[in-house]
């Protein structure tokens, strides 16, 4: 079964860290990730750009005539904000739940994740060079 492990922390604490914190914050989760891939049960992995940086589409109500509006930031005001997903392959929940623990543990920072089975996955076909032309 897949699951979205989702990676939730304070941004302005993340965002605090210095290029060489986040280094090697970065290096132990590539380390967890490449022996999820290794056993072929890593899927797509995201790390998302702050909330500076999103909008969310409120969708309106065509009974009440209301249209669809854009606003600026994130849909949830939280003290953690969605920082990023890896989607797993695992046997049972309790897998997932393992490999969230083995995320935690490379990340050593507060925060959340939220352990959810997916019921649709499609991973596309962007690269990862397009995808950080994305970024850019």
């Amino acid at each position: 079964m897949l699951y979205a492990i989702l990676c939730y922390n304070s941004e302005d604490a993340v965002g605090a860290w210095t290029p060489a914190e986040d280094a090697v914050v970065m290096a132990r989760l590539a380390m967890v990730e490449a022996v999820l891939a290794g056993a072929d049960r890593l899927g797509a992995v995201a790390r998302l750009l702050p909330t500076t940086a999103a909008v969310t589409l409120r969708k309106g109500r065509p009974e009440g005539g209301r249209e669809s509006v854009v606003i600026d930031g994130p849909f949830a005001e939280t003290k953690e904000q969605l920082l990023g997903f890896y989607v797993v392959d695992c046997g049972n929940l309790d897998g997932a739940i393992d490999v969230a623990r083995d995320l935690a543990a490379a990340n050593p920072d507060r925060g959340a994740y939220e352990i959810r089975p997916l019921a649709v996955y499609r991973p596309g076909g962007l690269t990862q060079g397009r995808a950080r032309k994305v970024r850019a």
